[in-house]
C-alpha cells in the first residue's frame, strides 16, 4: 500500500498515512484517521485533566476531598475508597442501544449519570495535592508521575526523589530546575542530562560530575564555564558564585541563555534508538513520530509513553500495553483497545470506554466498569449477545454519525467529540501542549472555564522577598507570597503562594533562592523552553569548518571535510530557529 495524502477534517492542513499506518489499522480493524497527527493529539488531551484541582464533597460519603471536577458537574464524585467500594454498582446505570440515535450521543447521556473518581491515583501516601499518578510517597503538586518520593512542583516524573520545579525526569535525585533528565542526582538548572551528578547550568552532558555552566560535556569533571580545571580550582571557583541569590541566580540564567544559543544542539534526544524519529527517546526500535518514550518497539504518533509495542496515537501510559490505539491514559498490562481514555490497569479489548478499570476487558460504550466483561453501554450481555451487537454498532456509527457545534463529523474510527469531555479545555493538559487564549478556545470549540478573581490576601509582594535564601525567616511558611505576574498572563496564576515546610527545607539545605512565581506560573515558564511536539526536515548546518551562521567552528575536520553536509534528518527544531543543529555525525566528531 502506498502513502497517501489526506486533508485534517480539523485544522484542513494536508497530512500524510504511511504505509506501514495502513497495515496497523488492517490489523486492529479500524478505518484511516480524518484528523491529523496534532489534531488527534490535542483532541485526546482534552480529555485529560491533570493540574486543576478542586476542594468539593464526596457524592456518597460526603467527606471533603480533591477532586479534577468542581462542585456542579451533572454527574456524581466518589472520592476513591467510595468509587472503589461495593457501595455502588456502575451496571446500575446501564442502557439498551438505541439505533434510532447516534452512538455518542448515547455515551453523551450516560456520562450524566456514571459516578467517577475524584482524582486519578493510586498507592498513594501522604500525596494529597498530586493528580494522575501511581507509587508515590511525600509528594505535592506532582503530575503525570510514577514511584516518586518528596518531589514537588513538576511534571512527568518517573522512579525519583527530592525533586523539584522540574519536568521529564527519569530515575534521579536531588533535583531543582531540571529538564529532560535520566539518572542522575544533585542536578540544577540544568537540562539534557544522563548519567551525571552535581551540575550547575549545564545543557546537554552525559557522565559528567561537577561542572557549571557548560554544554555539550562528554565524561567530563570539573569544567568551569567551558574550561577543564583542577578539582581544587573548580570547587574555588564555584564557592564564588552566590546560588542563594536570586539577583545573582536571574543573572545567571541570563548567561545560560546565551550559552545555550550559540552551542551545538544534536537533532534530539536519543539513547539505544534504531529506525527511530521524534525527541527524547531511549531503547527504542522502528518507532516514528514519538517524544518523552522508553523502552518502545513500533509505535507511532505517540508523547509520554514507556514499555509498549505496537502502538499508535497513544499519550500518558506504559508499564507494558501492546496493540494500543487512540488512547489517552492506559497501561498497566493493557491489550488490544481503542478511542478510551483512562483505561487501566490489566484491561484488554476496549472500545470507546472512559474510567474502566481493574481487569475490565471486552467492554463498548461503557463508563467507571471495573472487573466485568462483555458489557455495552453499562448494560451486561452474554458472550455471543456482545460479539453479535458490536459489528451493529460499529455500523450504525458510520451509518449515523455524531456532528459536533463546529461541522466535524464522527464515524467509527474517531476518538471521542472535545465538546463531550468533562473538563473545560484550559482546565485539560490540552491546554499545556496547545495553548490558547480564552477567545482562540470558543472560536475552535473548546468550552473554557473562566477563571474567578481572585481576591488573595498577600502579605509579601514577590519583590520585597530577602534576595538571599539565608536571610529568609523560619514564619514565612505562614505568609502568602505575590506572584511576580500578579494574574496578568495566560498561565492560570493564583495571583498568591505559600512556600510549605518540606520546600523551604530543600532550598536552605541546596542554597537556592525563593521563587518568584507561583507554582502554576513557573510550570507554565518551563514549559515554554522545550520543543514543540513536532518534526521538520532538515540538512545538518554544518558548513564545512564552521556552523552556517558562523558562530561555531568545527575543532575538527568532519567527514564531508570542506564542503557542507549533504546528511538530513527529522528534528524538533524548526528552521526559523536560531540553534545551531548538527546531524549525529557532525554533533559526534565534535562533541563524543
Amino acid at each position: 500500500m502506498k502513502q497517501e495524502t489526506r486533508q485534517c477534517q480539523n485544522c484542513k492542513n494536508q497530512f500524510a498515512i504511511e504505509p506501514e499506518d495502513f497495515n496497523f489499522y488492517e490489523k486492529i480493524r479500524v478505518p484511516p484517521p480524518t484528523f491529523c497527527f496534532h489534531c488527534r493529539l490535542q483532541r485526546r488531551m482534552t480529555w485529560r485533566n491533570e493540574r486543576a484541582l478542586y476542594k468539593r464533597n464526596c457524592d456518597l460519603c460526603g467527606k471533603l476531598t480533591f477532586s479534577m471536577y468542581p462542585s456542579g458537574v451533572s454527574f456524581p464524585v466518589y472520592c476513591h475508597g467510595c468509587w472503589f467500594s461495593d457501595k455502588w454498582n456502575p451496571l446500575r446505570y446501564g442502557k439498551d442501544y438505541d439505533f434510532s440515535e447516534n452512538f455518542f450521543a448515547q455515551f453523551n447521556k450516560l456520562q450524566q449519570e456514571v459516578p467517577r473518581i475524584a482524582l486519578q491515583v493510586e498507592s498513594v501516601v501522604n500525596s494529597d495535592y498530586t493528580n494522575q499518578v501511581l507509587d508515590c510517597k511525600n509528594c505535592y503538586l506532582l503530575t503525570s508521575a510514577v514511584g516518586d518520593e518528596d518531589c514537588m512542583f513538576s511534571y512527568r516524573i518517573l522512579y525519583s526523589k527530592n525533586i523539584l520545579d522540574s519536568y521529564a525526569v527519569v530515575k534521579s535525585e536531588n533535583i531543582y530546575e531540571g529538564a529532560m533528565g535520566r539518572e542522575s542526582a544533585n542536578i540544577f538548572f540544568s537540562q539534557g542530562f544522563a548519567d551525571s551528578e552535581s551540575l550547575y547550568f549545564c545543557d546537554e552532558s552525559r557522565g559528567c560530575q561537577n561542572c557549571f555552566m557548560s554544554s555539550n560535556l562528554r565524561r567530563k569533571s570539573y569544567v568551569f564555564r567551558g574550561e577543564q580545571l583542577t578539582r581544587e580550582e573548580y570547587k574555588r571557583r564555584l564557592s564564588s558564585i552566590d546560588l542563594g541569590s536570586y539577583r545573582a541566580v536571574e543573572n545567571l540564567r541570563q548567561e545560560f541563555a546565551e550559552l545555550t544559543a550559540k552551542s551545538l544542539r544534536p537533532r534530539g534526544t536519543f539513547k539505544n534508538v534504531i529506525n527511530t524519529t521524534g525527541n527524547s527517546i531511549a531503547n527504542a526500535k522502528d518507532c516514528k513520530y514519538c517524544f518523552h518514550a522508553t523502552d518502545i518497539e513500533n509505535c507511532h504518533y505517540s508523547l509520554f509513553i514507556d514499555n509498549a509495542k505496537d502502538c499508535m496515537d497513544m499519550n500518558n501510559g506504559g508499564h507494558i500495553m501492546e496493540l494500543i490505539y487512540e488512547m489517552n491514559t492506559t497501561g498497566a498490562r493493557a491489550f488490544n483497545s481503542k478511542f478510551c481514555n483512562d483505561a487501566w490497569p490489566e484491561v484488554m479489548n476496549l472500545t470507546y470506554c472512559d474510567s474502566c478499570r481493574s481487569g475490565a476487558k471486552d467492554l463498548f460504550g461503557c463508563i467507571s466498569v471495573r472487573g466485568k466483561q462483555y458489557c455495552i453501554l453499562n448494560k451486561e450481555y452474554s458472550r455471543q449477545e456482545y460479539q453479535n451487537l458490536i459489528p451493529k454498532i460499529i455500523g450504525h456509527m458510520n451509518v449515523l454519525p455524531y456532528q459536533d457545534k463546529k461541522g466535524r463529523v464522527y464515524k467509527y474510527g474517531e476518538f471521542f467529540p472535545s465538546e463531550l469531555s468533562p473538563f473545560p479545555y484550559n482546565d485539560s493538559m490540552a491546554q499545556d501542549f496547545f495553548q490558547l487564549t480564552a477567545a482562540e478556545a470558543g472560536i475552535q470549540g473548546f468550552r473554557w472555564n473562566d477563571q474567578v478573581e481572585k481576591n488573595v490576601a498577600v502579605v509579601i509582594p514577590s519583590h520585597d522577598l530577602p534576595d538571599r535564601i539565608q536571610d529568609v525567616a523560619e514564619n514565612i511558611i505562614d505568609k502568602i507570597i505575590g506572584c511576580e505576574h500578579e494574574g496578568r498572563c495566560n498561565d492560570r496564576c493564583t495571583v498568591g503562594f505559600r512556600i510549605v515546610p518540606s520546600e523551604l527545607r530543600f532550598y536552605k539545605r541546596y542554597n537556592l533562592p525563593l521563587p518568584r512565581l507561583c507554582p502554576n506560573c513557573r510550570h507554565y515558564e518551563r514549559l515554554k523552553q522545550r520543543n514543540p511536539l513536532k518534526l521538520w526536515h532538515r540538512t545538518c548546518t554544518c558548513a564545512g569548518q564552521k556552523s552556517e551562521n558562523g558562530v561555531y567552528h568545527n575543532t575538527i575536520a568532519h567527514f564531508h571535510k570542506s564542503g557542507h553536509c549533504p546528511n538530513e534528518f527529522e528534528t524538533s527544531y524548526a528552521p526559523d530557529r536560531k540553534e545551531i543543529i548538527y546531524c549525529e555525525q557532525c554533533y559526534n566528531s565534535e562533541v563524543v
